[in-house]
């Protein structure tokens, strides 16, 4: 018997990138259910992007903080050099970086902007910085990095928004006990907010009987602003930790 045999799991992560999250479920024997709480579209403007990188040879030091924001970079900018050196919040960002046939110079210990900036600060006095990151975003990073004496400029690359389109599904699982899911993983602050207010636009609320599952502190810290206690926190805020995190809470429970 496989260690998630038929729990319904359900995938609160964007289209864009549920996909892995699933397959390593499923291969599990969970059952994912993909019900996106966040869609990644186009910020309102590309203009401070589209600045910075006409300008990205001035830069000392470029900073991705997701996935999502690299993609946004190369999709706008065709370099065969950079100077910069990279610095990335996680793996999975490194990952992103590294497709594209560029070098990563610094991942922090933690997969957290709180860790990211730490590691940064003690050599950015006196150097430019591109932090390239969502429209919404914690200022964690640059505040950080503005406080040790770097100069730092923020372009945005893309923005979350709330997929109401997935108001019909919550429906559907949420009102009937019999297709309630036995976990909800949330990947991000965003994915558990956004979910909150979809479910209070469809008139839904929570079982207690379903397990929350945080990816990471910020994630558990935005499930506790909203009233809600998560289950677990991975050991690390990626997604092969957040499975083997629920894995383990199952053979627990």
């Amino acid at each position: 018997m496989l260690p998630l045999e038929n729990k319904k799991i359900l995938v609160t992560r964007s289209r864009q990138q549920s996909s892995v999250l699933a397959a390593q479920l499923n291969a599990l024997g969970a059952v994912p259910i993909l019900i996106p709480t966040i869609e990644i579209v186009p910020p309102e403007s590309y203009d401070s992007l589209d600045s910075a990188l006409a300008n990205l040879n001035n830069f000392d030091w470029l900073i991705f903080t997701s996935p999502n924001a690299v993609e946004a970079f190369a999709e706008r900018y065709k370099p065969s050099l950079i100077r910069a050196k990279i610095a990335v919040i996680g793996p999975a960002t490194a990952q992103a970086v590294q497709e594209r046939g560029l070098e990563v110079d610094l991942i922090p210990p933690r997969y957290v902007g709180e860790s990211l900036a730490e590691a940064l600060a003690p050599d950015i006095t006196g150097k430019r910085v591109l932090l390239i990151r969502a429209a919404e975003a914690r200022d964690v990073v640059p505040e950080t990095l503005t406080r040790a004496g770097a100069a730092v400029a923020i372009a945005e690359a893309y923005s979350n928004r709330i997929p109401t389109e997935s108001i019909p599904a919550l429906r559907l699982l949420f009102e009937s006990p019999i297709n309630l899911p036995n976990a909800i993983t949330f990947t991000s602050a965003s994915t558990a907010r956004n979910l909150v207010s979809l479910l209070e636009a469809a008139d839904l609320t929570l079982s207690s009987s379903i397990a929350l599952a945080s990816i990471g502190p910020i994630t558990s810290q935005a499930l506790r602003n909203l009233g809600l206690a998560p289950s677990f926190e991975a050991p690390e805020p990626t997604i092969p930790a957040l499975v083997q995190a629920l894995v383990d809470f199952f053979a627990k429970n």
